[in-house]
């Protein structure tokens, strides 16, 4: 059962009180029975691990993307040809 927290309008005590989410607040202080209203918390939140943000990202954006290789960083941009290595073949063997 979840713990609520009440303020007292009147006399401004604080008290908590152990409720099921499916019941009523409470109207009436225990001590002055003067008007209480629950005080809301704010949650924590942890975010955790780098670049979460990046990696959940719906977007094509930059920021996540790779970065594309240049044209002038490529050997056949420069006038070079690029070497083609061939794969060593079995020679046969006649009898």
């Amino acid at each position: 059962m979840p713990t609520y927290e009440y303020e007292c309008e009147t006399c401004g005590i604080h008290f908590d009180r152990w409720q099921r989410m499916t019941d009523e607040p409470l109207k009436t202080c225990p001590e002055c029975d003067g008007p209480v209203h629950r005080v809301l918390h704010p949650v924590g939140i942890v975010f955790k691990g780098s670049g979460w943000y990046c990696t959940d990202s719906r977007s094509g954006s930059p920021a996540t993307l790779p970065p594309k290789e240049k044209a002038e960083d490529k050997p056949e941009a420069k006038g070079e040809k690029a070497e083609k290595k061939e794969a060593p073949t079995a020679e046969k063997k006649d009898s």
